[in-house]
């Protein structure tokens, strides 16, 4: 069933309140009611996109602009509402580092979180196949064939609307806000506290609770509510380790040869260049420009000057209004793994307060050294690559090989780490069930957990997280 919070009464009790209604939110609570609970789940907007609810979302930002308050939607189905729908899944690998940054990595094994990738494929409408081998320039032991798959892209609110109106066993509640998390001091969440648009507040009550905010949101109400605030452990924890994928322009490429049937080429750092050079996890992309593309009322004479300059190889000698880029030509992009580190990218708020008076968020988010080493080696080796395989030549951006230089990085929009899961409270906030530390009837769902980024998407290891949660959660009621 679905309602809207300014119109309803009273509030039932609840099995299990999530709060959130993304991808995450909505696989926990739907996971939860095939199992006979009752749930509550809360979503902060409406059905369609609406300027008072994402105005929540701004940020004081810093350090490095993350443009969060754009690429997260702050309605129902949250931000699958406009994802892209790669899904890349997370390797053995990324769950046998002891240590990776200044943080330790997953408390779980590899072979616990996989159990949940069949059906999380399903969930995301990945194709039956499995995942596509992308080719690579070379393979000399440090890249290896990269392996994805494209989601349709699945919208969560589209797939699931019908059945959750349907369902005997899930309440919906739009426009409803959480605004406070009320714990006991003793170990236990009494209660949740929240408000509509129209000021009308109420608190929820469950056995179990679950905040699925989102990567950034998770950490910001925990620091927004004041009786956990009272836990030291979250206190120094909480935002802790926020990571990004980062996004660096590493140079340009320029092929030998080309032909119709060459394909992007690509690779990922293979497990052994990851331990041997003690960098982070990641794909390298050499997009190639397939033809010459000229706009406007001059596209004819655009078109007809470029095709001179790239036959006759004028191309970095001549500086045209437009920038020019020859077929065989292209840029080399990534999609690297960032490190969770202790004192550096932390999840705080500012002193602005949104329009139910919570303190905004306030992230300064920057490159540490260990991430810096990360861009600059594996630019190298794919450099060195690309030119062993007598493919053709690439040339550097100066920040890659000088120190000197500002290196420009854009995010992925991937907001993982906050409310990390770790093996104690020590170096995170949720233990390897998703449960908060000294708490004992709070989960936390989404990337918010993640110990480690890998060097893949988010959306699809967050699906398998939540799945797992869920599992824990329908033992843990029933037992």
């Amino acid at each position: 069933m679905i309602s809207d919070f300014s119109q309803t009464t009273d509030l039932p009790a609840f099995d299990v309140c999530v709060v959130g209604a993304g991808p995450a939110g909505i696989t926990v609570a739907l996971k939860l009611a095939e199992a006979g609970l009752k749930i509550g789940l809360l979503e902060a907007g409406g059905l369609e996109y609406e300027q008072q609810s994402q105005d929540v979302y701004k940020i004081e930002s810093v350090g490095r602009d993350l443009y969060a308050a754009t690429t997260r939607l702050r309605y129902f189905g949250g931000t699958s509402n406009h994802w892209s729908g790669r899904c890349r899944p997370f390797v053995r690998e990324d769950f046998e580092h002891v240590a990776v940054g200044s943080l330790p990595g997953w408390p779980i094994s590899f072979d616990d979180f996989n159990a949940y990738l069949p059906e999380a494929m399903r969930i995301l409408d990945l194709p039956a196949q499995g995942f596509a081998t992308r080719s690579i320039p070379v393979e000399n032991g440090y890249f290896e064939a990269e392996k994805d798959a494209l989601s349709p892209p699945t919208r969560f609110a589209e797939k699931y609307k019908k059945q959750l109106e349907e369902s005997k066993n899930i309440q919906l509640f739009l426009h409803c806000n959480l605004i406070n998390v009320e714990y006991d001091g003793r170990g236990a969440i009494t209660g949740l506290d929240v408000a509509g648009y129209d000021k009308k507040t109420s608190r929820v009550k469950a056995k179990y609770y679950v905040l699925a905010l989102g990567g950034i949101e998770n950490s910001r109400m925990l620091l927004n509510s004041p009786s956990l605030m009272g836990l030291e452990h979250l206190k120094k924890m909480a935002g802790v380790g926020f990571m990004e994928h980062l996004n660096v322009e590493m140079g340009q490429f320029f092929l030998k040869e080309t032909s119709d049937d060459q394909e992007n080429l690509g690779g990922f750092t293979s497990p052994k260049f990851v331990s041997d050079a003690g960098v982070g996890r990641g794909n390298v992309t050499f997009g190639i420009v397939r033809q010459i593309r000229s706009y406007g009322r001059t596209a004819k004479i655009k078109t007809f000057l470029k095709g001179l300059t790239c036959d006759l190889a004028l191309a970095d000698k001549i500086d045209f209004i437009t920038k020019i880029n020859c077929p065989g030509e292209g840029f080399i992009t990534t999609l690297l793994e960032q490190f969770p580190e202790r004192n550096v990218n932390r999840i705080e708020l500012s002193n602005e307060v949104d329009s139910f008076g919570l303190r905004r968020v306030k992230l300064n988010w920057q490159l540490s050294e260990r991430d810096v080493k990360t861009i600059k080696v594996i630019a190298m080796e794919a450099a060195k690559a690309f030119a062993d395989s007598g493919l053709g030549f690439v040339k550097l951006h100066d920040y890659i090989l000088r120190d000197d230089v500002f290196m420009p990085v854009s995010p992925h929009a991937h907001h993982m780490g906050g409310t990390r899961m770790a093996a104690s409270s020590a170096d995170g906030v949720v233990d390897g069930n998703c449960k908060v530390f000294g708490v004992d009837n709070l989960f936390m769902a989404g990337s918010s957990v993640f110990a480690t980024g890998g060097g893949g998407n988010p959306t699809m290891p967050l699906i398998q997280l939540a799945l797992r949660l869920a599992h824990h959660l329908e033992r843990t009621v029933k037992a």
